[in-house]
């Protein structure tokens, strides 16, 4: 049955996987509208149990998945290539470095560039430790806590899945799915109930991951023509603009990647630069570089206690509303950011991959709440203040960055360029996420009709809507009582990604021999050796000529010979690189190795 409706609206995708989807999100956006109340409470009660029993697992996985990508890349496995050996990156490092900004967190950016600061700033996270409001040390511990959210941590949730796509799509060549890092573990029944229940499972996250950006936007939009041109902060106009996105977004699905995001994601990265140049030049120049190189140096130092911090004996729940929000959204889309990053980073090494998703996001993150945190402390001490009480006592959030705009000339025609910027960032996410997510139920990157990655984008706006305006929360609350539920799942695959990674790499280029160690004499110190020699031959038959007992390190034999492979028994030379059967392994001085398809 499914079978005919797929081929009768002509789709070319997996029916079960596609239409599996898409009735859980009709489903919940039916739900959420006729029956508001009872799955708002239902909703509600699940996610505070979450949030009261599981928060540490949602901090402590975070951390874990940082040390293993650390491991990952340092170790040997760190030369492979994301792709044939061969194979040469497929984008320059500009062009990547701007793909991944944009459709990562460049977002996140905008909406929190000034409201997290500010947050922490007027609310200490740890003020049970005696932090006051407003003073240095609460500015000092607001930065901390912002590089923490936004720095290694959030793109360590997105750099482990998309780490194990990259390897699994261009190294294994197997379908862009979710359930394709299953393959060492689960073998052909990634094509069966499981692995599609696997990527039913991560495109309902990502769907809803994105939504909650996009509704995030639709408030901080809202918010900014709210200052501008003074229309109103309600429902009707957050349907509009999220309409508007939604129907850019389509746009720049139907023109492709290369025309529609990287085009869109180049315009994003100059113009946001050029904002950030804006704020440095026009703002307290000297005291926003002082403090970017200070605060780094603070959050590096404290980033270990940050880490593994919960709050235990305060117990004031301001984790829950932050850091495990943070989290639990991230890592919903971190399926689609994933993919996304796999495609876009064909031909790197995996210490090249690592080390760029990880570090050069990262050290921009630092530079762009640097600017922005610093320049809104100097608001606060020196020009009169006013962000702290817009963000943190009437609760506008979403507001925040148009708030510090007006402290700064030209703040209308630079707070209508912001919301451009805004747009466009949010149009790139849906563009990209609406791509991938119809890659995932495919199963491939080939052509597809167009009708079903415009699907996707409509689906996002509906469900984004559903969230944010006919929710019985409504705004942020409901935003993050959905995701902290749907992020649990996704925490729990991710330890089963890091498995199936290793167990691959492990199977791909062959385990390392044990190595052969020389053996050694059990040694006593001096004045015991003689006190036995003393008495009665006692522990004289104790001791065999291997177990000879002596006073300094001695080796009871050598260490095995080390022997170059490509050094012969007379001591010449031999061919390191000569032909084709040589560098393969069938040279007869090289020992064979196994081909791809016996690692397989």
């Amino acid at each position: 049955m499914l079978n005919r409706l797929h081929d009768t609206l002509r789709l070319r995708t997996n029916p079960a996987i596609f239409f599996s989807s898409a009735a859980v999100i009709i489903l919940f956006v039916l739900a959420t509208i006729f029956f508001t109340d009872a799955l708002d409470s239902g909703v509600s009660v699940a996610s505070d149990w979450l949030l009261t029993n599981l928060g540490w697992f949602y901090i402590l996985g975070v951390t874990v998945f940082l040390v293993f990508l650390i491991y990952i890349a340092a170790s040997r496995y760190g030369r492979a290539k994301l792709g044939p050996d061969n194979e040469e990156p497929e984008h320059s490092n500009g062009a990547w470095f701007a793909m991944l900004f944009a459709a990562g967190i460049g977002s996140i950016l905008m909406f929190w560039g000034v409201a997290e600061p500010v947050s922490h700033f007027g609310d200490p996270p740890r003020g049970s430790l005696g932090i006051e409001p407003g003073t240095v040390e609460a500015a000092t511990d607001a930065m901390n806590f912002t590089y923490y959210h936004f720095t290694l941590h959030t793109w360590t949730i997105f750099t482990l899945p998309a780490l194990c796509f990259a390897y699994f799509i261009h190294k294994r060549n197997l379908p862009p799915r979710v359930s394709s890092i299953f393959q060492p573990i689960l073998g052909e029944k990634i094509h069966g109930p499981i692995g599609k229940f696997i990527d039913v499972v991560a495109i309902i996250g990502t769907v809803f991951g994105i939504a909650v950006s996009i509704g995030l936007g639709t408030l901080q939009i809202n918010g900014g023509l709210a200052q501008v041109i003074g229309i109103p902060e309600n429902a009707l106009w957050q349907l509009i603009i999220i309409g508007v996105v939604c129907g850019l977004a389509t746009i720049s699905v139907s023109m492709g990647l290369d025309k529609g995001i990287k085009v869109l994601s180049n315009i994003n990265i100059v113009v946001a630069v050029l904002l950030l140049i804006f704020i440095i030049v026009l703002g307290p120049t000297l005291f926003i570089a002082r403090g970017i190189f200070e605060s780094l140096g603070t959050y590096i130092q404290t980033l270990p206690e940050l880490a593994l911090w919960n709050d235990t004996f305060a117990d004031t729940g301001w984790q829950n509303t932050w850091t495990v929000f943070y989290w639990a959204w991230t890592i919903t889309w971190s399926p689609f950011v994933g993919i996304f990053i796999a495609r876009i980073s064909r031909g790197r090494t995996i210490r090249q991959f690592v080390i760029g998703v990880l570090a050069i996001p990262s050290a921009f993150s630092v530079i762009w709440f640097g600017v922005f945190g610093y320049a809104s402390f100097d608001i606060e001490f020196n020009q009169g203040g006013g962000l702290v009480d817009r963000v943190v006592e009437q609760g506008d959030v979403p507001g925040a960055l148009f708030a510090f705009l007006e402290h700064y000339p030209l703040a209308a025609p630079v707070s209508v360029i912001a919301i451009i910027l805004v747009i466009i960032f949010f149009v790139t996410s849906v563009d990209s996420a609406a791509l991938v997510v119809d890659t995932m139920n495919n199963g491939h990157e080939d052509f597809n009709p167009l009708g079903q990655r415009i699907f996707w984008a409509l689906a996002i706006a509906v469900v984004t809507a559903a969230l944010l305006v006919f929710s019985g929360s409504g705004g942020l609350e409901a935003l993050q009582s959905t995701i902290i539920l749907v992020g649990l799942p996704f925490f729990i695959i991710a330890y089963f990604q890091i498995y199936a990674l290793m167990r691959a790499l492990r199977e791909d280029a062959g385990e390392l021999p044990r190595v052969r160690m020389r053996k050694w004499k059990k040694v006593l110190p001096p004045e015991e050796v003689e006190r036995r020699a003393d008495e009665d031959d006692v522990f004289a038959h104790e001791y065999d000529d291997e177990e000879e007992v002596v006073t300094a390190p001695e080796a009871v034999e050598p260490a095995p010979e080390f022997r170059d492979p490509y050094i012969s028994e007379d001591g010449k030379k031999k061919k390191r690189y000569g032909t084709l059967a040589s560098r393969t392994g069938s040279a007869k001085n090289e020992p064979d190795r196994p081909s791809s398809s016996e690692c397989v």
